[in-house]
C-alpha cells in the first residue's frame, strides 16, 4: 500500500477505531483499494446489527417511501460493495448469547469485485494481509468473497457463534 501514514489512512483508522467503540455509534466501515492501492475510506453507517432469533429479517419496508432498506450493519455494508472494486468491510456484530447476555464480535470481508481487473483481483492476498496487519487488525472473522450471497446475516452469526467458544444458544447455533 502506497498511502500508509497520508490523511486518507488516518480518516480509515479514525473510522476503524470508531466502529470498536462501544460507545460510538458507528457500526460499520467500507475501504476501496483503488488502482495502484491506494486506499480510501468509501463509506460508514450506523445500523445496528444485532440480532435475536426472533427476528432474522434483512431488511424492512420504509414507510415513508415503500422502498426496502438494510435492517442491519452487515446489510447495508452489502449493499455498498461495488462489483468493479477491491474492498474491504469491518462491521460490528452483536448477538445474544441467551436471555442474560450478548456478544460483540467484528467481522472483516475482503470483497474481490468480480468485475475488478484480473491483475488487481490477484494483488488481493498481499494486500490483504498489509491492510490486516496494520489497519484492520482486530477481528474474529474474515470473509473473502466476489459473490455477495455469501454475506446473509443469519449464517454469519452463525459462524460467529461457532467460533466463540462456548455456545449459550442452546445448540441452535
Amino acid at each position: 500500500m502506497s498511502n500508509i501514514g497520508t490523511p486518507e489512512v488516518k480518516a480509515i483508522e479514525e473510522a476503524y477505531e470508531a466502529v470498536r467503540n462501544d460507545k460510538h455509534e458507528t457500526t460499520w466501515m467500507l475501504v476501496t483499494a483503488a488502482k495502484g492501492n491506494k486506499l480510501s475510506l468509501t463509506a460508514t453507517g450506523t445500523d445496528k446489527c444485532f440480532v435475536d432469533d426472533k427476528d432474522n429479517t434483512e431488511e424492512e419496508t420504509d414507510s415513508a417511501s415503500g422502498n426496502l432498506v438494510p435492517k442491519n450493519a452487515i446489510v447495508a455494508a452489502r449493499a455498498a460493495l461495488d462489483d468493479a472494486e477491491i474492498q474491504y468491510a469491518y462491521v460490528r456484530v452483536e448477538y445474544a448469547n441467551d436471555s442474560e447476555s450478548t456478544r460483540t464480535k467484528f467481522l472483516l470481508v475482503t470483497w474481490m469485485g468480480p468485475a475488478a481487473g484480473m491483475m488487481r483481483r490477484a494483488r488481493v492476498t498481499t494486500e490483504a494481509g498489509e491492510i490486516q496487519s496494520k489497519i484492520l487488525r482486530h477481528y474474529s472473522k474474515e470473509i473473502r468473497t466476489d459473490d455477495k450471497k455469501e454475506l446473509k446475516h443469519a449464517e454469519i452469526v452463525t459462524m460467529l457463534r461457532k467460533s466463540g467458544g462456548a455456545d449459550y444458544n442452546g445448540g441452535r447455533g
